[in-house]
């Protein structure tokens, strides 16, 4: 009778969950609250809160809303972070479905969802840099205490986010002007398991085309990048792109959706999920292209389009219509995304291509 009462318990989400042993009594044991700021969940429950960037330096601070998903048995903790960039609005829209689509009574361990990491970029309406200072978020981290407003909010995140979690993805989708094709960047240079296993978590995120980099920096002092913070501490992390031109697009939304699925799947924290992906496409060189000056670009090719070395990709005009730059591929291989609107600036990116290995 006593067993029976356990497992309803355990069902309604009441009782630890976990194995019941002979005598009818729990296994497992209740999880400690999880805290991120000032706002904590209790086992099985689901809260929401901000972090407060504050003021310094004549700025008008931020905040950061975050929902806490929090398991009633312990398990890892995978902090999934959307609105890096502001206009990037695919992964921002698909965690606030994933808020209540998760169930914190059936969950293995604890989620964190970051609802937009960038929010003057958000409200701004700005592609790449911030318009409080002029910074791209995803290239300041791990952040700076006194600095400006968007090295305070890598500095917050990574303090608040990243060091609590045990794994991490950066969503992302292709900005405001790019059009882009699905794929995800499997950052080689931590150590071999974290490596090994962030190939783990693209294979169960499950987009087909996977960016090989070999290149992020190694220092945890100037790690430079959101997801590379995570891999210089030890941490499994994830880049990911999907959708793109500021549309809220279902069918890249679908994409997030099922590729968080797979990670809960992969790392336990779920039984149900889909499969990791089973061909996957492994790009082993890669560049962008950046304009060698401002003006007005025109495409000549759609994304995820096969292109030639010295093929031409578009070109470049300036305002009354002289051609100024041709903009060409420098290797055999395909377009990941390429810039879908008019205005352009030097040094700024055109296009993407990469080759498979």
């Amino acid at each position: 009778m006593k067993t029976r009462l356990v497992f309803t318990l355990c069902v309604l989400g009441l009782y630890p969950f976990g194995s019941v042993d002979g005598r009818g009594g729990p296994v497992a044991v209740v999880q400690s609250p999880f805290t991120v700021g000032s706002v904590s969940a209790a086992p099985g429950t689901t809260v929401s809160g901000t972090l407060d960037v504050a003021a310094l330096g004549g700025d008008t601070g931020t905040n950061i809303p975050f929902t806490i998903i929090h398991g009633a048995i312990s398990g890892p903790v995978l902090a999934l972070v959307a609105g890096t960039h502001g206009m990037e609005y695919v992964p921002i829209i698909a965690l606030q479905r994933m808020r209540t689509a998760i169930n914190p009574r059936t969950l293995r361990g604890t989620v964190i969802l970051v609802h937009v990491a960038n929010m003057p970029s958000f409200l701004g309406r700005t592609i790449y840099y911030s318009p409080a200072d002029g910074k791209n978020l995803n290239r300041v981290f791990p952040g700076r205490a006194v600095g400006t407003l968007s090295e305070r909010i890598a500095e917050t995140l990574t303090r608040e986010v990243i060091t609590r979690a045990t794994h991490v993805i950066d969503l992302h989708c292709g900005d405001g002007n790019e059009s882009l094709s699905p794929y995800s960047y499997w950052i080689t240079t931590g150590p071999a398991g974290v490596a090994d296993e962030s190939r783990a978590l693209a294979l169960a995120f499950g987009l087909d085309h996977i960016v090989v980099d070999r290149e992020r920096p190694t220092d945890q002092a100037a790690s430079v990048y959101l997801s590379n913070t995570a891999i210089t501490r030890g941490k499994p992390a994830l880049t990911t792109e999907t959708g793109g031109m500021a549309v809220v697009d279902d069918g890249a939304i679908a994409l997030v959706e099922r590729g968080v699925a797979g990670v809960l799947r992969h790392l336990k924290m779920r039984t149900d999920g889909p499969a990791p992906t089973g061909s996957p496409v492994f790009i082993g060189r890669n560049e962008v292209i950046r304009a060698g000056v401002t003006g007005i670009f025109y495409p000549a090719v759609e994304r995820g389009r096969t292109v030639a070395k010295g093929s031409r990709i578009g070109h470049i005009t300036d305002f009354h219509g002289r051609v100024l730059e041709e903009v060409v591929a420098a290797f055999d291989g395909e377009i990941l995304y390429i810039v879908g609107t008019p205005p352009v600036t030097k040094g700024e990116p055109v296009a993407m291509v990469g080759a498979r290995q």
